[in-house]
């Protein structure tokens, strides 16, 4: 997230800066000795260093706006404070041509402390004021990615208890029971546990690819129920992808997508293929279109998106051509939530 520029009024730069030049000849005010020429040398050579330390520390600032940052940089405050250091040397010096008379050494020691303090003062007001924009930046940031997680989660919940699937499992139930099926009791137990990983990752960000994939058997052994031989997938992750993380639902979402896109029948097998490749998780099927297409709430690939940008700020990457349709799921290998 880029942090916000700092943008100060010029007239708060420029009132502050004269106040500054005043209240440097305060002291000057109160001597016996008195001397209008030097007091007014005096607050215009502040005043005037006050105004170039603003917009240098503005510009510094800016500069570095882009970079995630909350603490105080050092490295920049030395060279604010080394700059600052030369240009009231400058100015010291300037004042020395214009009252020949005061003591150049004496002068230079307390104009360069009074520069360093305003220095210090303009610097740590802008850092605390960029600070407080970057707090309020997060703070909006963190209410759009916990609204757009719950419209997420919602809209999962949804697409998880899909009424079609519902509806085509108990036909298919109906089916084996009536024609004595012996896998009749495995299918309810299948059902059974769709459902249950889909109630108890309701309250997960992420699991392990070997408990989504054991999500996936048992929605592919629901579906071969319907399609037979129409419909299967291969499984080719190997240990170090298993382990890795993933939202929930995640494949089986992509796996569910396949088989409303694709004609699925024995005459023409739909062949699923998940597989790693460079730190990725692919899911690979052929492109087979329908004539008419399933209804479709047309969520579930918007949904694998947003939950990977939020949770990695990463890209899921889709490739299709006219043969094959492929999606690739980078590794998520621990939880940093953004």
């Amino acid at each position: 997230m880029q942090q916000q520029k700092i943008k100060i009024s010029q007239a708060v730069i420029w009132v502050s800066s004269i106040f500054l030049g005043l209240l440097s000849s305060v002291p000057q005010l109160a001597s016996h000795a008195f001397n209008w020429q030097e007091a007014v040398v005096n607050s215009a050579i502040t005043a005037a260093f006050s105004v170039i330390m603003w917009y240098l520390n503005i510009y510094m600032l800016n500069r570095s706006s882009g970079k995630r940052r909350q603490n105080i940089s050092y490295t920049r405050l030395m060279i604010v404070l080394v700059f600052g250091m030369i240009v009231m040397f400058v100015l010291a010096w300037i004042q020395q041509l214009i009252l020949s008379h005061i003591n150049f050494g004496t002068t230079m020691l307390m104009v360069e402390v009074r520069g360093i303090l305003i220095n210090l003062v303009c610097y740590m007001f802008l850092t605390l004021l960029q600070n407080n924009y970057a707090g309020q930046q997060i703070q909006l940031e963190l209410e759009k990615v916990k609204s757009d997680n719950l419209g997420a989660q919602f809209e999962l919940l949804k697409q998880q208890i899909n009424p079609h699937f519902l509806f085509n499992s108990l036909n298919t139930l109906k089916s084996m029971a009536e024609t004595n099926d012996s896998e009749t009791v495995d299918f309810v137990m299948k059902l059974s546990d769709f459902y249950r990983f889909t109630l108890e990752s309701r309250k997960l960000d992420l699991i392990t690819v070997q408990e989504e994939m054991k999500i996936i058997d048992s929605y592919i052994f629901l579906q071969k129920a319907r399609f037979g031989e129409g419909i299967t997938l291969t499984n080719e992750l190997n240990n170090e992808a298993l382990k890795t993380l993933i939202p929930p639902f995640t494949i089986q979402l992509l796996v569910e997508n396949c088989i409303k896109h694709n004609v699925v029948s024995q005459s023409k097998p739909l062949h699923i293929r998940i597989y790693t490749s460079e730190n990725n998780i692919v899911i690979e099927n052929p492109i087979q279109k329908k004539i008419t297409v399933e209804d479709s709430l047309g969520i579930g690939l918007d949904n694998v998106k947003s939950r990977y940008k939020h949770l990695l700020e990463k890209e899921i990457q889709i490739k299709s051509d006219e043969k094959i349709f492929q999606i690739k799921l980078p590794f998520i290998h621990e939880y940093h939530h953004h």
